[in-house]
């Protein structure tokens, strides 16, 4: 990701309207190996090397925040091998591609719990965190060990620890307490592999954001892919409950 260009990515047109925080939920690592007669720990690690592409065209496309959804709470539910092999190679990944990340202006952020993970990982996550802290260009939250309703009950027990009344728990005190605290929602959540639902992703911040379902397996969702989906997202109308402004025929 060096450079003012994200390397290989091509923009057909200017996109007309730039969403600020994407997330993505990295659906169909398993599904792509086995297409290809392969372990589906290979196809996780064929999807730890997609990020990288993905990083960098959300660089050159102006995305200023990008959350990825890279291992659940539920997920701890998968045969014991395969989540061994997907933890390591994740630790592989910090190592790996931490320098990288710092020069280029990275900004990495932990959302969920280190409790349960193995004590390499999280001190390699703790070492990430502090060693990006300044970067500037883009944030880039990575959901592990992540669930949505867990974010919800932790935050409202920090909320009761810290003694707030009924009046004081409002939707803006809530959001304070969310993982994602002093983040904005995000904008266009991206789904590969052609599932429809959130798998218990953001629930509470993807209220109001766009959705977008593509039958594309994790490994194979390029640069030029990612781009329909900004164009598709610059098409929709926001409407947030109201009516869309007169005439609008974009996102606003």
């Amino acid at each position: 990701m060096s450079g003012s260009a994200a390397q290989g990515v091509s923009t057909p047109a200017k996109l007309s309207v730039i969403p600020q925080h994407v997330a993505i939920i990295m659906d169909g690592n398993g599904r792509w190996a086995q297409q290809r007669g392969l372990p589906r720990l290979a196809g996780h690690r064929a999807g730890t090397e997609n990020v990288r592409r993905i990083l960098r065209a959300c660089v050159e496309y102006g995305v200023k925040i990008l959350t990825l959804y890279a291992f659940s709470t539920e997920n701890w539910s998968r045969p014991r091998e395969e989540v061994e092999g997907l933890l390591a190679l994740l630790s592989q990944v910090i190592d790996r591609e931490l320098d990288e990340l710092r020069r280029n202006g990275v900004q990495l952020r932990h959302l969920g719990t280190l409790e349960g993970l193995p004590d390499n990982l999280q001190r390699r996550i703790r070492e990430a965190i502090a060693a990006t802290a300044a970067g500037d260009r883009i944030i880039v939250n990575v959901a592990l060990n992540y669930g949505g309703r867990r974010e919800i009950v932790e935050a409202v027990q920090r909320m009761m620890k810290d003694g707030l009344t009924a009046d004081q728990v409002t939707e803006q005190a809530l959001a304070s307490y969310l993982y994602t605290a002093g983040l904005p929602d995000p904008d266009l959540i991206i789904r590969t592999a052609g599932e429809m639902r959130l798998s218990n992703f953001l629930i509470w911040q993807a209220a109001y954001a766009e959705f977008y379902s593509t039958p594309t397996y994790w490994p194979d969702f390029g640069p030029e892919e990612l781009y329909q989906a900004l164009v598709a997202y610059g098409q929709r109308v926001r409407k947030f409950g109201g009516l869309p402004p007169s005439g609008a025929s974009q996102s606003q």
